[in-house]
């Protein structure tokens, strides 16, 4: 994980610093006062910006390549792209402009969030959903359907800030590849998209069978401790994504990434059983199994096992 700081009153310098740390950029505009904060935490696959600008501050942008979602926390930003004049206030979060297109605006005294991700892994979550629709898969409106699915993006975008990328020590690559996907996956559920159609398909329903599920668990077991998803285990049983979904809702009564989530908690419930307490604790177990919030695995971890994880890790063999 890699934290970069920028700080300067000089518009020549930040115009250098944002064309470089996101897409070439001009800043218009004669603002007073000059002052730019910018904190980048990135890691594999994820990067995760807060900005303060202290002053009103116009912009064109060439296409940044990645999903790009801000979350403005005071002031304002105008989107006015293609002659539009959108405005997202404090509150609010959005797509900036899709990946491959050019985009204006500006922004007024603004705080904000900006998180970025590469737009294959919405293709990656898509697969998940019994009735995603085939080819690429792309956000298609910049604003939440409903405040709620707002409420949810920026919950979202806010953990992973305050929380997956936010510690003393560097968090766990898996953890990461889990909580890039979670982001995508609601920006999915909150965004207008291309991703969802109503019909189903037969031949999924066909490959449904026990030696999908026998092909789909042996692949989750031996790889449990990799950041794998849906779309990697519906390849290794040689079916769509839909069909390793049916198989395992129809004889195993869950779905492949509960079953891969239960394998995670029953290899860290070994790993604790085994750790010394005195250098290891719950949180870094959890960790490294792709647990990033400590609570949840600890529940998943009492309905498996009735206990704590904490009281295992007391109790080492």
């Amino acid at each position: 994980m890699k934290t970069e700081r920028f700080d300067s009153g000089s518009l020549e310098a930040t115009e250098e610093f944002l064309s470089r740390a996101y897409t070439p950029m001009r800043i218009g505009g004669r603002p007073s006062d000059t002052q730019t904060r910018i904190v980048r935490t990135a890691a594999e696959g994820l990067t995760v910006d807060r900005l303060t600008f202290g002053y009103t501050m116009s912009y064109t942008a060439n296409p940044l390549g990645q999903v790009c979602l801000i979350t403005v926390h005071s002031g304002s930003m105008v989107d006015t792209t293609e002659g539009r004049h959108e405005v997202y206030g404090a509150g609010e979060t959005f797509l900036i402009a899709p990946p491959d297109r050019p985009y204006t605006g500006a922004l007024h005294s603004a705080r904000y969030t900006i998180s970025m991700f590469d737009p294959a892994v919405l293709g990656q979550v898509a697969a998940a959903g019994a009735h995603s629709a085939p080819g690429p898969v792309r956000l298609t409106g910049q604003r939440a359907h409903d405040v709620g699915a707002n409420r949810r993006l920026g919950s979202t975008v806010a953990f992973l800030r305050d929380q997956v990328l936010t510690g003393p020590t560097p968090p766990d690559p898996l953890v990461v590849a889990t909580a890039t996907q979670h982001l995508a996956a609601v920006a999915l559920a909150a965004l207008p998209s291309t991703a969802y159609r109503d019909d189903f398909h037969r031949v999924d329903s066909r490959d449904a069978h026990t030696d999908t599920l026998r092909r789909a668990r042996t692949f989750i077991e031996e790889n449990a401790h990799r950041a794998i998803g849906l779309a990697d285990i519906a390849a290794a049983a040689f079916v769509t994504p839909r069909a390793v979904q049916y198989a395992f809702s129809r004889h195993a009564d869950t779905s492949p990434l509960g079953y891969l989530r239960q394998v995670r908690v029953v290899r860290a419930h070994h790993e604790l059983k085994s750790a010394d307490p005195s250098t290891s604790t719950v949180t870094q177990v959890a960790a490294r199994w792709g647990f990033p919030h400590v609570g949840r695995f600890a529940a998943a971890y009492r309905e498996l096992y009735g206990t704590t994880p904490a009281a295992t890790l007391r109790t080492r063999d």
